[in-house]
C-alpha cells in the first residue's frame, strides 16, 4: 500500500495483471490476505528479487507438492538449498499459512512470511526439492538482486539471452552462458553466498553460519 508502488500497480493494470496490495513490511499478512482474496488452496511464494527464476524449477517444486500433499505442510527448494541463489520457490497450503499468520509475532517471521513454518520442523512437516543434478550452487552462483552489481549481472544475462522470439530461458541457458563468458559470473561474484538471513542467525533454529556469509 506504499504510495511509491503506485507506478508498479499502474504498469500491471495496463498489462492486464491482477494486483493485490498490502502492508509493505508485513509480508506474512500480505500473502495471507492475498490468498483469501483469491480463494487460494495454497500459496506459492517466489520473491520479487528473483527475476531469473526458471519456470521448470517452479513446475518441479509444484509437482512435488501436489504429489506429496498428504505428507508435507510446506514444500520448498531451500531447506537445504542447492539451486543457484535466485531460484527460490516455497509452497504452503492456506491452513498452514493461516496458522503462521495468526501465531507469528517476531518481526523476521512477519517480514519474510515463511520462517515461522520452516523454523519449527517439529511442528510442521517440511519437504525439500533438491537440484536433480546432485549439485549445490547455492553459495557459488548468485542470481538474485540486492546490490548494484546484482542488477548489472541480471541485466547482462537478459541482454545476452532474451529475444522476442525466445523470451523464456532457464537455469541451463544461464549456466551455458556463464561457461562461455565467465566474466559475467564475475560481475557480482563477491556477493555469492550472502543471504538475507545472515543478520538473523540468532533468531533462527534451522540455519547456521555455514549457509551464508557477510559482505
Amino acid at each position: 500500500t506504499d504510495a511509491s508502488d503506485d507506478v508498479l500497480v499502474d504498469l500491471c493494470e495496463q498489462q492486464g495483471f491482477d494486483v493485490f496490495r498490502g502492508d509493505p513490511l508485513d509480508l506474512l499478512d500480505r500473502h495471507y490476505q492475498a490468498g483469501l482474496a483469491y480463494g487460494a488452496d495454497a500459496v506459492v511464494k517466489i520473491p520479487s528479487d528473483c527475476p531469473l527464476i526458471d519456470p521448470q524449477v517452479i513446475d518441479r517444486v509444484l509437482r512435488f507438492y501436489i504429489e506429496h500433499a498428504s505428507e508435507y505442510d510446506f514444500v520448498s527448494n531451500l531447506h537445504p538449498p542447492s539451486y543457484p541463489d535466485g531460484q527460490d520457490v516455497e509452497v504452503m497450503p492456506m491452513p498452514v499459512l493461516e496458522t503462521a499468520w495468526r501465531e507469528a509475532t517476531a518481526k523476521m517471521h512477519r517480514e519474510h512470511t515463511t520462517p515461522f513454518i520452516w523454523d519449527n520442523p517439529g511442528r510442521f512437516r517440511c519437504g525439500n526439492v533438491a537440484w536433480e543434478r546432485d549439485l549445490d550452487y547455492s553459495l557459488s552462483h548468485r542470481w538474485t538482486i540486492d546490490y548494484p552489481e546484482d542488477y548489472e549481472f541480471i541485466n547482462t544475462v537478459y541482454e545476452e539471452l532474451y529475444t522476442d522470439e525466445r523470451p523464456i530461458f532457464g537455469v541451463d541457458d544461464i549456466l551455458e552462458l556463464l561457461s562461455r563468458k565467465p566474466e559475467i559470473h564475475g560481475i557480482n561474484a563477491k556477493y555469492a553466498g550472502v543471504n538475507w538471513y545472515r543478520n538473523h542467525l540468532e533468531e533462527l533454529q534451522t540455519v547456521d553460519a555455514t549457509r551464508t556469509k557477510h559482505e
